[in-house]
């Protein structure tokens, strides 16, 4: 490195660190938010009161009532949204790299289709007899839709615009799957618990998902942290990586099992919830730029706000009725995807 060179590097890391503090004080602020607001409102200092005595024994003389609403319900919920956004948005990130295609992320490429397929065909079909849990069974599902995708993909020409395409087809299916187990095997009351779950429903989440979803997306935050300068080089295709040493089948292999495990644990504890993976790695290259180091804990820290912020509308968008917030991201998603994809073309 020139001497030219270490004011600069010294320059962008101030700026990261900067960034990523920033981007922390957010996201504390945005799960004090999702606690405080929601179907009713509750006030700040009372949330404060709550988490004080939880957490270090403090004195509280809050409704026995509005504490479990905070501690067993808001809190745990907006937990597992900001894990579940975090998760999706590196799982897209990764993607994208790695096929080096705008459009990948696990909702197009079928892989959110096939953990719902998993955990449905666990929940409702009793594959595995008891011995595999819905997570299990959303991975298993997740690998087996990645691999046909891959496989056909591959049969197809192995381009990346075969991939999506590719993708759209495994999605498909692995939909079908889904309805016709629900078909076959569920009853009316089941059919419509599934089919609200598949739309994304964060209701039902307690503290014990919170203890397997946050642990999962940071185990896929170091994941892509380690291979950093790998993620660099995949910018530039497998070849050009290769060439710079970088052992492309062992990452390959490392980084897409972050990614189907990411996407297998979120879709069994919230549903197949679409745009977040699409939607943040593009706009954090906008505000960050292109380099991993940068983008893969502002993608993370983003879309963990993203999805704690459309939880929030999800509860409070219709007076006394929640809205699946796969529904919400869809709607803001899918604007702000076009909106990107007219940027990238007005800048080519």
């Amino acid at each position: 490195m020139t001497e030219a060179a270490i004011p600069c590097a010294a320059a962008w890391r101030s700026r990261l660190i900067l960034r990523l503090t920033l981007g922390l004080a957010v996201l504390v602020l945005a799960v004090l938010v999702g606690v405080v607001l929601g179907e009713t409102p509750l006030p700040p200092s009372q949330v404060a009161t709550v988490l004080a005595q939880k957490l270090w024994g403090a004195a509280s003389g809050v409704d026995p009532i509005d504490a479990g609403i905070i501690w067993n319900y808001r809190l745990p919920r907006t937990l597992v949204a900001a894990a579940c956004g975090a998760g999706l948005a590196l799982s897209g990130l990764v993607l994208q790299t790695l096929v080096r295609n705008a459009l990948a992320d696990p909702y197009l490429l079928g892989v959110s289709a096939g953990a719902s397929t998993g955990a449905v065909a666990v929940t409702i079909m009793g594959v595995g007899a008891g011995a595999i849990g819905i997570s299990a069974g959303a991975f298993a599902g997740a690998a087996l839709a990645f691999g046909i995708v891959a496989a056909l993909a591959r049969a197809a020409g192995g381009g990346s615009a075969q991939l999506v395409l590719a993708g759209i087809a495994g999605s498909q299916l692995f939909n079908a799957l889904t309805s016709f187990f629900i078909a076959k095997s569920a009853n009316a009351e089941q059919a419509r618990g599934i089919m609200f779950w598949l739309l994304g429903n964060l209701s039902g989440v307690r503290w014990p998902d919170v203890a397997l979803a946050v642990p999962v997306a940071l185990a896929g935050l170091l994941a892509c942290a380690v291979h950093i300068r790998a993620l660099d080089a995949f910018s530039f295709g497998a070849s050009a990586a290769a060439s710079l040493g970088i052992a492309v089948r062992r990452v390959m292999v490392v980084l897409l099992g972050a990614v189907t495990l990411m996407t297998a644990v979120m879709v069994s504890l919230v549903g197949a919830i679409g745009f977040v993976g699409l939607v943040v790695p593009h706009a954090m290259r906008i505000l960050v730029g292109a380099r991993h180091g940068a983008l893969v804990p502002a993608s993370a820290l983003a879309g963990a706000v993203f999805m704690i912020a459309a939880d929030v509308v999800s509860r409070v968008l219709i007076p006394g009725q929640v809205v699946p917030i796969g529904v919400v991201t869809a709607l803001v998603g899918a604007p702000a995807f076009a909106l990107i994809l007219i940027r990238n073309r007005s800048r080519a």
